[in-house]
């Protein structure tokens, strides 16, 4: 069993932070709605899925980092 491949903890505490983090999903979700009706191609929601994942990644980064210790 000391061959076992390590399970990697960030996607598991990813799921368990989503959660929290569901109002700037929803901007998210508002701007990619928004974009799709737009012809130029001009706009984007880069800004709005960044925001979204600093949140998770804030929630992830302390229990992460608990448990490589």
């Amino acid at each position: 069993m000391a061959d076992a491949e390590p399970v990697d903890q960030k996607n598991y505490l990813e799921e368990r932070c989503k959660p929290q983090c569901v109002k700037t999903l929803y901007d998210y979700e508002k701007c990619v709605k928004r974009v799709e009706s737009d012809g130029s191609g001009q706009k984007h929601c880069t800004g709005q899925y960044f925001d979204y994942w600093s949140c998770v990644d804030k929630c992830v980064a302390p229990k992460l980092f608990d448990k490589l210790k």
